[in-house]
């Protein structure tokens, strides 16, 4: 970091920086910027290769400070980070709000938990306590709880109470409620164009919820919402964050930024300039570092920061308040990961939770167990920025296990909108004599899927379909299975029905 006058203001800018960065071992930048007053560090899909490398990693940096805040994206289902390479263990936000078993709720949440704190982690940015209120949401769907305030609210609680009870803070996002909205805020600024009645009655109920369930922390949203602030996204609003989180709501935990190289923000006012931005408005902790995971980045954030002080442009009395609180969160969390034992992994519970979120609807009568192996197609949308794309997910590699010979192909938008033949070679000829199985993601938000579907079930109205994101109401193929996610345990269960196996 460019050097300032005052290393009281360089030691405050290093304190509210949630950096990530690149490698399975710690750099040398980041021990270095420990020493310097740094508190927090974000985990991504790129530092794991193992719970425990994991394990090792974040014992070498808080060899560092033993009180360093250790934070991950580990919301299971499609958004995993600690499973990224395999394929999560547990169903994500939307099969378990469609089981509406908050003990189950609790149980995952819980599970999670101890597999973070065994592995080091202490701060979690989850769950989404999202009213997904929109359909066409392209950031949310399948990661919010559903679309009902009151589902949201129960299970958004019992998630942080089991999360929480195994040692590590809950962070509950994106305030003040990203459900309805069209636009993905890695790209765009969203909008939420509901009256301040209107947000108060729908969106904020879950927040509510989860500070009443003692949630640590609460993360902003990249969106507008004029009702409370026409001009700033809620990320960088007073009144937003001081003035309604605060103010009315009454929080007092750690408040951090969502990415905040995101677009909805950069594009606007900088990366550096989001962040100035942010810590004036209220926040506490800036998260950066999913795609600039650089120390240049973190040097950019640190000095602007020093210099919004000097400037006049951002009260020193605020960045000291915001790194007051970053400071006693740490202190907190150390204490949580050094008081709460480590337990075993994979108590099992993921898989029957998996197995209760599975909705089947029949056209014709009950057609299932499948007699033979299967031809299974698998049409693959472009993933968000939020969800790891190399994640496994899908049914085709369960369905080989439980019947040997299955066959499958996965196709994308532009294969089909390239090679005019293509899905009558690859989908409709290998399926010959055998079952169909046509698997959609999201199948509602993506014209060429329903397109592609439709076409399949014109030449093959037997075919079964499992859907694997937010459900559409159309019962569609002989049967029709509802997974409420994508992730690997959701995908082995469909296979387990489809076949007639497991529990």
């Amino acid at each position: 970091m460019a050097s300032s006058s005052d290393p009281t203001l360089e030691h405050l800018a290093n304190s509210v920086l949630q950096p990530g960065f690149e490698g399975t071992t710690a750099p040398d930048w980041v021990r270095r910027r420990i020493s310097e007053g740094l508190r927090s560090v974000v985990l991504f899909a790129r530092n794991i290769q193992s719970p425990e490398q994991v394990a090792r990693l974040t014992a070498s940096l808080r060899a560092e400070n033993p009180d360093l805040i250790v934070a991950i994206d580990e919301e299971a289902g499609d958004v995993t980070r600690l499973e990224a390479w395999t394929g999560s263990s547990r169903p994500g936000n939307l099969a378990l709000g469609a089981v509406d078993d908050i003990d189950l709720t609790e149980h995952v949440a819980h599970d999670i938990g101890r597999d973070l704190h065994a592995a080091g982690v202490s701060l979690n940015f989850a769950p989404s306590a999202d009213v997904n209120s929109n359909p066409l949401n392209p950031v949310i769907g399948v990661r919010s709880f559903g679309s009902r305030t009151d589902l949201v609210s129960r299970h958004t609680a019992a998630w942080i109470r089991g999360l929480q009870g195994a040692g590590v803070a809950a962070c509950a996002k994106h305030f003040p409620g990203h459900g309805d909205t069209v636009v993905d805020s890695h790209y765009g600024l969203p909008q939420v164009r509901g009256s301040a009645e209107e947000i108060a009655r729908t969106a904020l109920p879950p927040f509510i919820a989860a500070m009443e369930a003692g949630v640590r922390a609460v993360m902003t949203a990249h969106l507008l919402a004029p009702a409370y602030d026409p001009d700033l996204p809620a990320t960088l609003s007073r009144p937003i964050l001081a003035d309604l989180l605060r103010g009315e709501l009454g929080f007092d935990g750690l408040l951090v930024t969502d990415g905040i190289e995101m677009g909805a923000v950069t594009d606007r006012y900088g990366i550096d300039g989001a962040t100035v931005r942010a810590v004036a408005g209220g926040v506490d902790a800036v998260c950066v570092g999913g795609e600039s995971a650089g120390e240049d980045t973190v040097d950019l954030l640190a000095t602007a920061l020093v210099k919004a002080v000097l400037d006049g442009m951002l009260p020193e009395e605020r960045l000291a308040a915001a790194s007051a609180r970053v400071r006693d969160f740490a202190a907190w969390s150390g204490a949580q990961s050094r008081a709460v034992a480590r337990a075993a992994r994979d108590s099992g519970i993921g898989l029957v939770a998996a197995r209760r979120a599975v909705r089947v609807r029949y056209r014709c009568g009950t057609v299932l167990p499948l007699a033979g192996a299967p031809h299974v197609v698998e049409l693959s949308p472009t993933m968000n920025l939020a969800i790891d794309g190399h994640t496994p997910w899908g049914i085709a590699e369960p369905l080989r296990e439980l019947r040997p010979g299955t066959t499958s192909v996965r196709l994308t938008e532009p294969e089909l909108t390239h090679t005019c033949d293509l899905l009558d070679r690859e989908a409709l000829a290998p399926a010959a004599g055998r079952a169909l199985v046509v698997v959609v993601r999201d199948a509602a938000r993506h014209r060429w899927m329903t397109d592609t579907l439709h076409r399949l079930l014109r030449s093959r109205p037997d075919a079964l379909v499992v859907e694997m994101g937010v459900p559409a109401g159309d019962t569609l193929g002989a049967a029709h299975l509802i997974t409420h996610g994508a992730t690997r345990v959701s995908g082995i269960a469909a296979a387990e029905l489809l076949v007639g196996a497991g529990a």
